[in-house]
């Protein structure tokens, strides 16, 4: 006789297991301790078995049917049920251990020696921020297309275009990187092409020679009230003219105050080439200023609230924008600016600005000997350059050096 669910409900422990049959293979068997469990006895391949199929109440009576008529749907069809689901089990659990974040992380620590520190920190960084809190605890195997895409979106509607285009080429990786360890069968965002609006590339936001002034009175005025070390930082990426990555990332051990000298060394240079920045008399008393704040840290722009990390990416951006020139200037505006207004006012030569700029070499020949190439016209520059700023924050003019003529 088929059970109830009174029958259920009654069902009392007693010294030994015993069961409480329903039909067709189904019953109830009842543990010495109250535990109710719920079995299906069937044979395949001429060999009686057993199936779990749940634990009373969590699983009720009528569920538990309905997984026996699931089972017997698949002894017609010449599949074992307990085998699927130890399979499944296993699949589970292989899924677990292989989420997008874990094979993300593996594929990160495997390749991060062939990269750059700070390129490292910033894929990370952009991960961390952007993917895992949407894709990282999925099965890297079961992620489609538009869940990929849903992902991307969200970055590409915050305006972030550019950020988009890199996180589909960081996903791409880690997607064939689990494709050929096995963990994916393929590469979802092979499928994405077209799928993000294009991006307009052009030149960096920088000001015109005409603009310093202004820009200068602002800065020093600081009715945006940016904090002291985001001016400095301004400041001095104004007398160095280094890219925004190379001066938020600097350390203590790259400086010689004494020899007015900043050594980059080429893994942090975009173009892998170690580079000479020398220091004017302006930029050296700034970074002794930084010296008395963030001196006891590693980095000359440790993070106010977090010291063990550097200045974020952004800060200089955002403090550009307070200032009134978003859209207008950006960090890496600052050598756009430089390289026009020390050609036009202090009439250096393009090769020297160039070199300073740390561009690529021209040929193998300039390749050779580019760290120190017009190292001591350089050093005029920058302390020519240095000078030129801080009379045309006076309103006044300056007279240059060897390659000049009164601006």
């Amino acid at each position: 006789m088929p059970l109830t669910d009174t029958a259920c409900k009654s069902a009392r422990p007693k010294a030994k297991f015993y069961k409480k049959t329903d039909s067709q293979g189904l019953y109830l068997h009842i543990a010495p301790n109250g535990g109710r469990y719920w079995r299906l006895k069937y044979r395949f391949l001429g060999k009686e078995k057993r199936l779990a199929c749940g634990v009373y109440p969590e699983t009720s009576l009528a569920e538990a049917r309905e997984k026996r008529a699931v089972a017997r749907k698949m002894l017609e069809d010449g599949i074992d049920p307990s085998s699927t689901k130890r399979d499944n089990r296993q699949l589970a659990e292989v899924n677990a251990a292989n989420t997008f974040e874990a094979v993300a992380r593996e594929w990160h620590e495997r390749y991060r020696e062939k990269w750059t520190p700070l390129y490292a920190r910033d894929i990370l960084h952009r991960l961390e921020t952007d993917i895992f809190p949407v894709i990282g605890k999925r099965p890297v195997a079961d992620i489609t297309p538009l869940i990929v895409l849903n992902a991307l979106k969200k970055i590409e509607n915050r305006g972030a275009g550019e950020m988009a285009r890199r996180a589909v080429q960081y996903c791409g990786q880690i997607f064939r990187y689990a494709v050929v360890t096995g963990r994916a069968e393929r590469n979802p965002t092979a499928d994405l092409k077209g799928a993000l609006k294009p991006v307009k590339h052009g030149h960096f936001s920088a000001l015109e020679p005409k603009d310093l002034p202004e820009f200068l009175h602002t800065l020093e005025r600081n009715d945006a009230r940016l904090f002291v070390l985001t001016r400095l930082a301004i400041r001095l990426m104004m007398l160095t003219f280094v890219r925004t990555g190379e001066l938020i990332a600097a350390t203590w051990d790259e400086f010689d105050l004494e020899g007015a000298e900043w050594s980059i060394a080429a893994e942090r240079m975009k173009m892998r080439k170690a580079h000479i920045v020398p220091l004017s008399r302006q930029a050296v008393a700034i970074l002794k200023q930084l010296q008395v704040m963030n001196g006891n840290y590693q980095w000359v722009f440790a993070s106010p609230t977090k010291h063990r990390r550097h200045m974020s990416n952004n800060t200089i951006l955002k403090a550009l924008e307070r200032l009134g020139y978003k859209g207008r200037m950006t960090g890496h505006g600052f050598r756009a600016l430089a390289m026009t207004t020390i050609q036009e006012k202090l009439k250096y030569p393009h090769d020297v600005v160039d070199r300073q700029l740390a561009h690529a070499p021209r040929n193998k020949v300039d390749a050779a000997y580019d760290r120190t190439k017009y190292l001591d016209d350089r050093r005029k520059m920058m302390q020519d350059w240095a000078d030129y700023l801080d009379s045309t924050a006076d309103g006044g003019k300056v007279i240059v050096g060897k390659f000049g003529k009164s601006a």
